[in-house]
């Protein structure tokens, strides 16, 4: 990648992403949350990640907490949005690699649908 770690277009970032380690991908992943949780709040962060995942509630809830997050901590807010703490979004990663087989490939869609989040930042 480049020394921005941008491509020109969602298609060009999805051939490139394809080309990192699944270590990268993670950071990429859990930094992209966080981020975007701080500018866009955690419900925006938990719908496109549910969408880019292709989760239902209880999916995302099984994720969240085999990926370290606390259980009891998923909840849902004032409008009835899935809710999680933000300080422990980075548990959706090791979370979705360890309950699907897909996991990396849901975490390069997460990315790449949130391509225009990226040139934001």
């Amino acid at each position: 990648m480049g020394a921005t770690g941008l491509s020109a277009d969602p298609t060009e970032y999805r051939a490139r992403l394809a080309d990192q380690p699944d270590a990268q991908i993670d950071t990429w992943a859990s930094e992209l949350m966080r981020d975007v949780a701080k500018r866009r709040g955690i419900v925006r962060v938990v719908e496109d990640f549910r969408r880019s995942a292709k989760l239902n509630e209880q999916e995302f809830e099984r994720v969240f907490a085999s990926g370290g997050g606390p259980p009891a901590t998923v909840g849902k807010d004032a409008e009835g949005h899935l809710v999680v703490p933000a300080v422990a979004l980075w548990a959706l990663v090791p979370g979705i690699r360890s309950q699907v087989a897909d996991g990396r490939d849901r975490l390069i869609e997460y990315l790449v649908s949130n391509f225009d989040e990226l040139v934001y930042v």
